[in-house]
């Protein structure tokens, strides 16, 4: 089978890991520092703070920013859990926008919606979903004329653009995971990013139970570090990100130029935005879906459906009093697409053998 996604671990990854574990110091260390550093100036943002997950880091982003209990963000009903998910555990209550039907990213539109509807937003949460960036012009506007918080969940977008800048630079705080499926990955591990200082500094805190000096407490806080030896492994990483995300790219314009079935549409990367094919989505028509997984399976291809549900009619969100009674009514969109997604194989370590394989087989369905 070719799989779906294939972390891309070489000779540098096991001496960097080696060297850590031969010098005893495992726990947050030197590598942290120098991991934080470089990716600051890789982003050509100021302040980076590494955290044990994408998920404790976008929950950090969130309560540095001085998120509380009553707070309403907007968010995208379709995402991974976690988006909405670190919202809850911050106190606030998500509010759910639908979908571009394009870019499958949040839709301005919807925010626009929510904003003329609800009072109490404090702050706009939008992923920049499978690699591509959200339209960044139409949010910032929107963030800016009603000034609400901006944060952004670069999950899936490690080094994607927009109009030559960076995503993971346009909001108030942004965070990005490096689980192995990621562009580049720490093993598990995670990063936030602030524009201020001081909302930096408290993160800090935070991660480290809320530690002011050696056993000091200011506040009460997490244990959300990054380990040396996962630090190590994001060095590494960062230095090969923009060769990973050129061959997913590449492997992503194989597919735009060959791809050929009445029954499929594919993705498509906006003007702005440059897109680094966290996954390649493809939509089925006709209810087809089903029948193409299936399709895949018998020619040796691995597919994922990325999600067969949106966020809010997931059953740990039924059985709250946190939704709208009438959320749904917005999430036309993403309750058509739900139906239609599904990715196939776009990483790195695809052999051009493969990609013809995969296209072959797609044709053919």
């Amino acid at each position: 089978m070719i799989k779906i996604a294939q972390p891309q671990i070489g000779q540098e990854e096991i001496d960097a890991v080696s060297a850590v574990l031969r010098s005893g110091q495992l726990a947050s260390g030197e590598n942290v520092a120098l991991f934080q550093k470089e990716f600051s100036e890789y982003l050509n943002q100021g302040f980076c703070i590494a955290a044990s997950s994408g998920t404790t880091a976008l929950e950090i982003a969130l309560r540095a920013l001085g998120i509380k209990e009553g707070d309403k963000i907007i968010t995208t009903a379709f995402s991974f859990i976690a988006t909405a998910n670190v919202i809850i555990h911050a106190g606030a209550t998500p509010i759910f926008a639908d979908i571009d039907e394009r870019t499958m990213n949040i839709s301005s539109d919807s925010i626009e919606q929510i904003l003329q509807e609800q009072e109490g937003v404090k702050a706009i949460l939008i992923v920049h979903l499978f690699g591509q960036s959200c339209d960044m012009d139409q949010i910032q506007g929107i963030a800016n004329r009603y000034q609400l918080l901006l944060v952004e969940d670069c999950a899936q977008a490690h080094g994607a653009e927009w109009k030559g800048r960076k995503l993971g630079t346009f909001g108030d705080a942004s965070a990005f995971s490096f689980y192995p499926t990621k562009n580049m990955t720490t093993a598990e591990g995670g990063m936030v990013v602030f524009k201020n200082k001081n909302a930096a500094v408290f993160a800090n805190q935070l991660i480290q139970h809320g530690i002011k000096a050696r056993n000091q407490f200011e506040f009460i806080g997490y244990n959300y570090r990054l380990s040396e030896i996962s630090a190590a492994i994001g060095l590494c990483q960062l230095k090969k990100l923009d060769r990973f995300n050129s061959a997913r790219r590449d492997n992503a314009a194989l597919y735009d130029e060959n791809i050929d079935n009445f029954y499929i549409i594919k993705p498509q990367e906006v003007l702005g935005a440059m897109h680094v094919y966290n996954q390649y989505t493809l939509r089925i028509l006709n209810g087809m879906r089903d029948a193409f997984i299936a399709h895949m399976e018998k020619e040796g291809v691995s597919t994922s459906i990325y999600y067969p549900y949106t966020i809010p009619e997931q059953a740990c969100y039924r059985a709250t009093d946190l939704l709208e009674k009438d959320y749904n009514r917005r999430l036309g969109v993403s309750n058509r697409i739900k139906h239609e997604v599904v990715s196939i194989p776009i990483h790195p370590g695809l052999t051009s053998f493969e990609v013809e394989r995969i296209i072959t087989a797609i044709n053919r369905f």
